[in-house]
């Protein structure tokens, strides 16, 4: 009697999460987990980490959170689109900024969804992506449609293009509230390494004091990054 013919599903995709915290990150993982065409292969809270993992694991797709400690999400997606062209690289954010989304697909970025999204749409988000397509948040593509639709200077005249991306997130975490230590500590750099990016940025930004740059870096944030 001739073998009845076994009929092999397709692999999962395999998808590596990259977020700081905890529970964010295990509740992304547990989202994945429910799914049966997905299957998480690893974890990290920090690029160092993620780079060490991510070589050897292989993944189809990359969820990488924005804001990580040392090395931020704009340069892990950097790092990994420079030594892998086919890897998919799904942002992660509770920043809905322009300027922050324009960097990260000017980087090598095939998406960007908020965090604030539902379950079904960051799933959504990740089959979009492995299907070759660019993903955007509804509200991500708002802050760009509204950016476009003001006459403004261009780029280079922009002061704020100037910045360095590790200068963007300072001036973003100031401009929240937090302080040159908390800022230290939060993107694992040295007191002195913050206060030294902030005098950079005074000079680019054309401001006077370090009050001048929070009261900037404070109304940046409330206008929404834009």
């Amino acid at each position: 009697m001739a073998k009845a013919l076994k009929i092999q599903s397709p692999a999962p995709w395999k998808i590596f999460v990259v977020e700081d915290h905890p529970a964010f990150r295990e509740g992304l993982v547990q989202i994945l987990r429910a799914e049966a065409d997905l299957v998480v292969c690893g974890k990290a809270g920090t690029a160092e980490e993620a780079l060490k993992s991510i070589a050897a694991l292989k993944p189809d797709l990359v969820l990488v959170d924005i804001t990580l400690p040392g090395k931020n999400g704009m340069e892990l997606v950097k790092e990994l689109r420079k030594t892998d062209r086919k890897i998919k690289l799904l942002i992660v954010s509770m920043h809905d900024e322009a300027l922050y989304v324009d960097r990260l697909l000017r980087a090598g970025g095939d998406g960007y969804i908020m965090k604030q999204e539902e379950p079904e749409e960051i799933v959504r988000a990740i089959r979009e992506v492995l299907s070759g397509h660019i993903y955007m948040s509804d509200v991500v593509l708002a802050a760009m449609r509204d950016g476009a639709a003001r006459p403004e200077s261009k780029e280079e005249d922009d002061p704020l293009g100037e910045l360095m991306d590790v200068e963007l997130q300072i001036l973003e975490l100031l401009g929240r509230g937090h302080s040159n230590r908390e800022i230290a500590r939060q993107l694992n750099l040295a007191a002195a390494k913050v206060v030294s990016h902030c005098s950079r940025m005074r000079r680019k930004l054309k401001l006077g004091s370090d009050n001048a740059l929070v009261r900037y870096a404070v109304c940046w944030v409330e206008a929404g990054g834009r």
